[in-house]
């Protein structure tokens, strides 16, 4: 038999303890789901609570437990079904509800309705956001394969072609494909596997995506942004430099209305040469042009030309304008209108 966290008991115990009418007479490890019974006395009638605990609280182990639960509802009366997991997501938790399933999490958050009880508690975040899972999600490699997801996300994909596209090993992928899976974003069966909820992955993704890992060269030039972006298209192409305009470079491209001054790029290689050529200086302040080496090299997935100019994917577009001042958020919506109509 699996052993319980001794904190599920408490934080069960922390639901419980504001209900006046409500006695808890024993709380008891569970001998056939991984969980406990709590039996109660509620204004001296008998209730048992049978908790289901995971280890995750993502929509998949959600459902998993719900149906553990309901099978053994059947053959108890004067009982309730709980789930409990060190932190559940909100897709976890409607799917609970719809099921008139409990759940409570050790970070503070509960849903408990069962005769004259009904405690809810939301909005507690997440303590443990940064577990492996999550480490493992948004690594550079991994993010290869969301950047190629994204941006076809209505193709379905066999495991050795989202390799091939995303230039990653086999094993990448299945574990990408088990934590998109685990939290219902990703559909799969025996013809591939395709992205069922492309907002919810990029929403994250935004809030997990660090700009700062990319090493960013800051220069000052005479020209204004509109020749600037294109002496440097031209330099890079001439000179053999893998680059792509990004930010708000790339964003007025697909959204003429941005307005900005100040040019951003990546470019992969020693760029000493590329700025010789350019006659560009680097400054400590002032600047109004940002080079970005970046931290790794599936940024370029899927960059296109448009106007002469080599721009990053619309994924990347939105991502980096995310971590840009001043109306960087305006642009980024703007940017995913556009990919809103592929979705």
């Amino acid at each position: 038999m699996k052993k319980y966290p001794k904190d599920i008991s408490l934080e069960l115990q922390n639901c419980l303890k504001q209900i006046p009418f409500l006695e808890i007479t024993s709380i008891q490890p569970n001998s056939d789901l991984p969980g406990l019974n709590a039996d109660l006395l509620i204004q001296g009638r008998p209730l048992r609570l049978l908790v289901r605990f995971q280890n995750s609280g993502q929509p998949r182990f959600a459902r998993l437990a719900v149906y553990e639960l309901k099978t053994a509802l059947l053959e108890l009366t004067d009982a309730y079904g709980v789930f409990s997991a060190p932190y559940i997501s909100p897709q976890a938790a409607s799917i609970c509800q719809n099921a008139g399933i409990g759940y409570f999490d050790l970070a503070g958050n509960c849903y408990l309705s069962f005769g004259a009880v009904y405690i809810h508690k939301e909005g507690f975040p997440n303590p443990f956001s940064d577990k492996r899972d999550l480490r493992s999600l948004y690594s550079p490699k991994a993010e290869r394969i969301l950047r190629v997801l994204l941006t076809s996300p209505r193709q379905s994909w066999k495991t050795q072609e989202l390799a091939q596209a995303a230039q990653v090993s086999l094993g990448q992928v299945a574990n990408v494909k088990k934590l998109l899976a685990d939290r219902e974003w990703l559909k799969a069966d025996v013809t591939g596997m395709i992205l069922s909820n492309p907002s919810a992955l990029l929403d994250e993704w935004a809030q997990r995506y660090d700009f700062r890992r990319n090493r960013v060269i800051e220069y000052y030039t005479l020209t204004d942004v509109t020749e600037s972006e294109y002496q440097f298209s031209e330099a890079c192409e001439r000179l053999g430099f893998s680059y792509a305009l990004t930010g708000f470079s790339a964003a007025s491209r697909i959204a003429p209305m941005v307005r900005y001054q100040r040019m951003s790029a990546f470019v992969s290689g020693e760029i000493e040469p590329l700025a010789a050529a350019l006659g560009w200086k680097t400054v400590n302040s002032g600047a109004n042009v940002g080079l970005l080496i970046p931290y790794d090299d599936g940024v370029f997935y899927s960059a296109k030309n448009i106007g002469g100019s080599q721009i990053t994917s619309l994924v990347q577009i939105y991502l980096d304008l995310q971590n840009l001042h001043g109306r960087g958020q305006e642009a980024a919506d703007a940017v995913r209108k556009e990919m809103e109509k592929s979705w």
